[in-house]
């Protein structure tokens, strides 16, 4: 059965996170959902990622996945036994469910997502009879920034699809 932890978080983790938040910054630049993740393994980072699922045309793209797949590489295995995964948003069921498939013992992510959340927020995967595998969920680590890099992205990017529309509407006007 998962475990949700709500305690003071560490340097370490506070440190791992601010990576992970580094990362989604990159994945804004290539305009994707800005969410990165970092898996630790004895203190090391052994795998980043990111959102790329836009640019690699790859809707399994999220972060957590890029980061499952680097790792499993990395190890030689897909099983990521003792390791802590560090996400700014809190994983989807697809990414709940590669995460409960790959044996990560921990996952701490920083904002919960109130529309596909499968921590604790909509669902709970990782409490459900059907999980093979238990790991400890704790969230809320560095919450604000990471909710308000997601906030940020996307009112920058309902703006931008209003100026285009805009556009679109004037040069409309002009071929009539």
């Amino acid at each position: 059965m998962s475990e949700t932890l709500s305690h003071s978080f560490s340097e370490q983790d506070v440190y791992f996170m601010r990576q992970a938040i580094e990362l989604a910054h990159n994945a804004e630049l290539e305009g994707e959902v800005p969410v990165g993740a970092v898996l630790v393994k004895d203190n090391k980072v052994i795998a980043k990622g990111w959102n790329r699922c836009i640019g690699a045309h790859d809707a399994t793209a999220h972060a957590e996945v890029q980061v499952l797949r680097q790792a499993g590489d990395t190890l030689q295995n897909y099983r990521l036994l003792d390791t802590t995964l560090y996400v700014t948003l809190e994983p989807c069921p697809m990414c709940a469910g590669a995460l409960l498939h790959s044996r990560v013992k921990r996952i701490v992510f920083g904002a919960a997502d109130l529309k596909a959340g499968a921590a604790g927020t909509v669902l709970d995967l990782f409490s459900s009879q059907a999980a093979y595998h238990y790991a400890i969920i704790e969230s809320g680590l560095l919450e604000k920034e990471c909710r308000e890099q997601l906030q940020a992205f996307f009112k920058r990017r309902r703006k931008e699809q209003k100026e285009l529309k805009r556009l679109q509407r004037e040069q409309q006007q002009k071929g009539d």
